[in-house]
C-alpha cells in the first residue's frame, strides 16, 4: 500500500502529494524475481484510476503476512535475518542459516510461518526464478 498511497506535504507554502516511487530494501531482501513485476503494477496502478484494484490490495495484505513471518514480527524481530537466510537457503543460495550471532537463530514456529506463507502464497515466491539461475550464480 506504500507504492500506491499519496502522501500529502507542505512544501514551501504549497500541499503537494507525492507517492513512495520504490520498494524497501526489506521487502526484497528476498522473492527479488517477483519484486519489479510487483513494482510495476503499483506504479501503473499509481499513474491510473483513483481507485486501487482488489488484486493489489489483496496483494498488499499477503506480502506483509509474508514479510511477518519472514521478519519475524510475532517475536518482535528476533529471527528476521534468520528468517531472511531460511529462505535464501531452501532456495539452495546458502548452505545453512549461520549467523555471526550464534544467538541469532529462527524463533519457535517461525520456520512453520515459513512454511505457511510459502503455501498459501505460490505466486509470490521466486523459487522457479532462482531454480533456472542457481548453477550460473553459484558456478565461479
Amino acid at each position: 500500500m506504500d507504492l500506491l498511497t499519496p502522501y500529502a506535504f507542505q512544501i514551501n507554502g504549497e500541499r503537494r502529494a507525492l507517492r513512495i516511487v520504490g520498494g524497501l530494501l526489506g521487502h526484497w531482501a528476498v522473492w527479488t524475481g517477483k519484486a519489479p513485476d510487483l513494482l510495476r503494477d503499483c506504479h501503473a496502478a499509481a499513474c491510473g484510476a483513483e481507485s486501487v484494484p482488489r488484486d493489489l490490495i489483496r496483494r498488499s495484505v499477503e506480502v506483509t503476512d509474508a514479510n511477518a513471518a519472514f521478519f519475524d514480527a510475532a517475536n518482535h524481530f528476533v529471527g528476521c535475518i534468520a528468517g531472511l537466510q531460511e529462505v535464501l537457503r531452501r532456495q539452495g543460495l546458502l548452505e545453512n542459516i549461520r549467523c555471526l550471532d550464534r544467538r541469532a537463530n529462527l524463533s519457535r514456529g517461525q520456520s512453520e510461518e515459513i512454511d505457511r506463507v510459502y503455501q498459501a502464497y505460490p505466486h509470490l515466491n521466486d523459487d522457479d526464478f532462482v531454480a533456472q539461475r542457481l548453477d550460473g550464480w553459484l558456478t565461479p
